[in-house]
């Protein structure tokens, strides 16, 4: 069956991915559907933007008419909600962007989704979301023997304007689920890495500012620990889950890699001192900076439940993920070289 996937955040990060991974692998028609912030770009989609299967809408998921028109011109069978906005510290400096766009545009597309497709055969609506609603776990430098994992059922407990935001948005996808029926799945991953990520997170971050000689800032000691999962794996993952998924089931993708911060920032430096050397080695510009507010000290994903009922595991270890990561940002400095202007 030949399925019309709209895709919210289509031009971000992980959409961009997802989108990426639907038109390169299946028949279906995707509709783009993104503000295009700071954070969307389109040009992560010119491999497929001629395709007829692809169409792009640039619209704010807070502007209701419009968007309950886009699903009245496409009439989507499933919808994939990526759209929010994701960067803790700017949810830190400014919090209302987050509780417009990740609160009130998931209320948007449900109650769209409620009033036009509730009862549409085949309808499904699928809500991405983050590991930081669980709030963080046990570190190995404050307790021994073995540490717990996020599961499925782990307790909400976020920390930040985001990770609040993002929680609230995934209470009222369960809460139109139970009231209403409507056909969800919800997945929760943690850190992705790979390539088209917006230089203001850490690993584009950690790239770039080595090319151009700039200091590593790193948080605090560098010991907080994050489970790293490379953005395509999470692609085939969110797509199986969609397509695969049991409806009103919650699947936590992780990529089985746990590593301190500054591990990876030191692994990063390796591989550039290897493939593209400098006078000295990139460790050398590692420097300490002040710990974010509220910092969570570890997340790590129990992934058993996706594999065991889905078939689903990463591809890539992290060894092999960052390897591709660093080269790809070492052969695309056409796609980084004006957002990397930006944010320095």
């Amino acid at each position: 069956m030949k399925d019309t996937i709209l895709v919210t955040g289509g031009a971000g990060f992980i959409g961009s991915a997802v989108v990426r991974h639907i038109l390169n692998n299946t028949a279906h028609r995707v509709v783009n559907v993104d503000k295009l912030t700071y954070a969307g770009n389109l040009d992560s989609l010119r491999s497929i933007e001629s395709s007829e299967n692809y169409f792009f809408e640039q619209v704010d998921i807070c502007d209701f008419s419009n968007l309950e028109r886009i699903f009245l011109k496409y009439a989507p069978t499933k919808v994939m909600h990526l759209a929010a906005e994701s960067h803790v510290d700017r949810s830190i400096t400014g919090p209302a962007d987050f509780i417009n766009t990740n609160i009130v545009g998931t209320f948007n597309l449900l109650e769209i989704s409620r009033k036009h497709f509730l009862n549409k055969e085949g309808f499904r609506f699928h809500h991405i979301s983050t590991d930081e609603v669980y709030g963080d776990l046990p570190h190995p430098d404050e307790q021994d023997g073995e540490l717990p994992l996020f599961t499925e059922t782990t307790h909400y407990k976020p920390s930040s304007p985001y990770s609040a935001s993002k929680a609230s948005s995934d209470h009222l996808v369960r809460a139109w689920a139970r009231t209403y029926s409507l056909p969800v799945v919800i997945t929760n991953c943690s850190n992705n890495y790979g390539p088209f990520h917006y230089p203001e997170k850490l690993i584009p971050l950690m790239i770039l500012n080595a090319l151009h000689g700039k200091p590593l800032p790193v948080y605090g000691d560098g010991s907080q620990i994050r489970d790293w999962l490379y953005v395509e794996d999470h692609a085939r993952a969110l797509y199986k889950v969609l397509m695969e998924g049991k409806v009103g089931e919650t699947y936590n993708i992780g990529g089985f890699n746990e590593k301190r911060n500054v591990e990876v920032v030191k692994t990063i430096c390796q591989i550039l001192d290897e493939v593209h050397p400098a006078k000295e080695s990139y460790s050398k510009l590692i420097t300490s900076v002040s710990d974010r507010p509220g910092h969570d000290r570890r997340y790590a994903i129990d992934s058993r439940k996706i594999k065991n009922e889905l078939g689903w595991e990463p591809q890539e270890t992290f060894e092999s993920g960052i390897r591709k990561t660093v080269m790809w940002y070492l052969d695309n400095k056409d796609w980084w070289a004006k957002l990397y202007k930006v944010n320095s």
